[in-house]
């Protein structure tokens, strides 16, 4: 029996709080999928830093109570300008798109209490498109156990596949996708995946510029490059650090950039960005250590996978030193839209009732499905 073959719209904003990824794909939510297309769009300044402002202020449950009010407005506008992208830049594939996967804005993320956050109001942005509209992938997941994220690991299962069949790689085939935080999907076989959080990516990083100077992220490193690492701030960073399990998930709010303080910006970005590789291959380590072994295939995506002061440093801190980390445009992808395109992935297999999380991504209790279907027109 042939598969429906749905043209699906995946939107992501990354912890970077930058702008929007929108993604346009065909698949069947099972092993067809192709790119339409992908396109970025920037917040406006106005924007951009009352979501930052609001994330700052939220540290607990309570929080979320407290600042309801400007949760809404902030939420509203949000959903309004993904909208105004939207109705305005998709006008010839407007009667084509099927569904429409909406991650939203993460702002608080504690899945120890199985709570959540992505602002986004899935139900008005259907209204605003006339489209279907698939939201709040995480809930389902955390009610039945899991860590909430990572969700991709399932669409990049699909990646790896399509790499090892058209490329000719080698399993075990791994995918690095270093955002705000850094996550890795492994692939033994085509039918044995595994997914884990790493450790912090961009998230230290871009916040140390972003209070430090105009900028909003270290355009290719260079910044940290141009830095010295203070060795002592350094150690004291790591002798500090609070040990992770890599069978939890990991938020933005799990780690600080204060023992950086008083340093200039090049010297702090330097140190904070050999921080975050520190506890990223720390993250690797604990995937292999038993065996000692990182002789695998890694593939990156992403927007750390730009910075080469950060790659080289993982690198660095790695036993095997010898290890190659390939980029994934290298095998006709685009790393930076391999997320937008998951949640247009997650939102077919939602909307079939596929399951998005397994116990070995999440730690769910059995595979499951997913996300809020809205039809609201």
């Amino acid at each position: 029996m042939k598969k429906k073959v749905f043209t699906a719209l995946g939107l992501m904003t990354g912890t970077s709080v930058d702008g929007v990824d929108l993604s346009l794909i065909k698949s069947d939510g099972l092993s067809y999928f192709t790119s339409i297309f992908n396109k970025y769009y920037e917040f406006n300044t106005d924007l951009r830093k009352r979501i930052i402002e609001l994330r700052d202020e939220i540290s607990s449950v309570e929080n979320l109570n407290e600042y309801l009010n400007k949760l809404r407005i902030i939420e509203r506008d949000l959903t309004l300008f993904h909208a105004e992208v939207i109705n305005e830049n998709f006008k010839g594939y407007r009667e084509d798109i099927d569904l429409i996967g909406f991650h939203g804005q993460t702002i608080f993320h504690k899945p120890n209490i199985q709570t959540s956050l992505q602002l986004g109001d899935g139900k008005l942005l259907s209204q605003l498109t006339q489209k279907i509209v698939i939201n709040n992938f995480r809930k389902n997941d955390l009610d039945n156990g899991g860590q909430g994220a990572p969700l991709a690991p399932i669409f990049h299962k699909l990646i790896s596949i399509n790499i090892n069949e058209k490329f000719k790689i080698d399993f075990p085939l791994n995918i690095i996708n270093i955002g705000g935080i850094t996550n890795i999907t492994q692939l033994n076989n085509k039918d044995d995946l595994k997914a884990y959080d790493l450790g912090p990516g961009n998230c230290l990083i871009d916040e140390w510029v972003r209070k430090n100077s105009d900028k909003t992220f270290d355009e290719n490193g260079l910044i940290g490059k141009s830095g010295k690492v203070d060795d002592l701030i350094f150690n004291q960073a790591v002798d500090n650090f609070s040990d992770f399990s890599i069978l939890k998930s990991l938020d933005v709010k799990d780690f600080d950039i204060s023992f950086a303080k008083g340093l200039s910006l090049e010297d702090g970005c330097a140190t904070i960005t050999k921080f975050s590789a520190y506890l990223i291959a720390e993250g690797l380590k604990k995937l292999v250590e038993e065996k000692k072994d990182l002789k695998q295939n890694y593939i990156l995506c992403g927007g750390g996978r730009k910075n080469n002061f950060l790659i080289e440093n993982i690198k660095d801190f790695l036993f095997d030193k010898k290890v190659e980390f390939k980029n994934i445009d290298d095998y006709e992808f685009n790393g930076d839209y391999i997320e937008s395109q998951a949640f247009a992935y997650l939102a077919i297999r939602s909307y079939l009732k596929l399951p998005i999380s397994f116990p070995d991504t999440t730690r769910c209790k059995f595979p499951i499905s997913g996300g809020v279907i809205n039809n609201n027109f």
